[in-house]
């Protein structure tokens, strides 16, 4: 799943150098935590969330085949 995350940030930011990709597990979840410039929070959250939102979809769907849950957090 991290490296899901880190290939979809880093096509959407201007400095994916700076993209940041962690993963822990608990329990029965994965929690990925995802880290970018301040200038690029904006490119990675969308308007309304809708870019953060479609790339948890995108996400869950890949996570679906393992039946476990992932939780994806945007980070400062």
């Amino acid at each position: 799943m991290k490296e899901l995350v880190e290939v979809i940030a880093k096509s959407l930011v201007d400095c994916p150098e700076d993209v940041v990709v962690t993963e822990t597990e608990k329990d029965n979840s994965i929690v990925v935590e995802l880290r970018v410039a301040q200038e690029d929070m904006g490119k990675v959250i969308g308007k309304q969330g809708r870019i953060a939102k479609a790339i948890r979809s995108v996400v869950k769907a890949a996570a679906s085949k393992d039946d476990k849950k992932v939780i994806v957090d945007i980070v400062q």
